[in-house]
């Protein structure tokens, strides 16, 4: 049986919260066929707008949404809507009721945080939703993380992040000579990464503050 992967999306989600995990998942299925299927969703089926402008046309509806394995919650200016969206709650529970993981790419962690997924957990997420997380006492954030494995709950940090997030659940689920496999495949090989040497600069952060 495939193993399945949601991936829960709205208007101002971040492009490549979506895709950079969607194109790891998707490779251990060239790979290995019958391992993996992906799907989207959207509250009503219909297209949503990401926040660079990308427009995506979901698979389903949450209403009519498969069980998943995997469950997806990419960040993007979105979140701070969604976040107080009962219909996007509520479609979360549902599916994360059954599925091994649920995890979050950049700012989606303030949508766990706000179903109260993170209580008593690490986490992390994009830099500029790290104040936001920190409201909650209830959750340990973890600065400087690409990603944190709590289990069944797993938070990435901003944007890019995602991809190391997804090849480190490819090595969980399917071994690390996949997840070697599915990083040669993709030619995804990053420099050794850290903060900025310098802070960013006030137009560099005006533009990174719709993530």
């Amino acid at each position: 049986m495939p193993r399945t992967i949601a991936f829960l999306l709205f208007d101002g989600a971040e492009e490549l919260d979506l895709a950079g995990p969607w194109e790891i998942f998707t490779m251990v299925e060239e790979l290995q066929p019958g391992a993996v299927r992906c799907y989207t969703a959207s509250e009503t089926g219909g297209p949503v707008t990401c926040a660079k402008g990308l427009r995506v046309l979901p698979d389903c509806a949450f209403a009519d949404a498969p069980p998943a394995g995997v469950v997806i919650i990419p960040g993007g200016i979105g979140t701070r809507r969604e976040r107080r969206n009962p219909a996007f709650l509520a479609a979360l529970e549902r599916l994360r009721a059954g599925a091994e993981v649920t995890a979050s790419v950049c700012t989606g962690a303030l949508i766990l945080d706000a179903a109260g997924l993170l209580d008593g957990r690490r986490a992390i997420t994009h830099r500029i939703g790290i104040p936001i997380l920190r409201q909650n006492p209830r959750i340990t954030v973890v600065e400087g993380a690409r990603y944190l494995d709590e289990g069944d709950i797993v938070t990435a940090a901003g944007v890019a992040a995602g991809i190391d997030m997804a090849l480190h659940l490819v090595r969980r689920f399917w071994g690390a000579e996949m997840a070697d496999r599915v990083r040669e495949a993709a030619e995804y090989y990053p420099e050794p990464y850290g903060p900025p040497a310098q802070p960013p600069s006030s137009d560099s952060a005006a533009r990174r503050s719709s993530a």
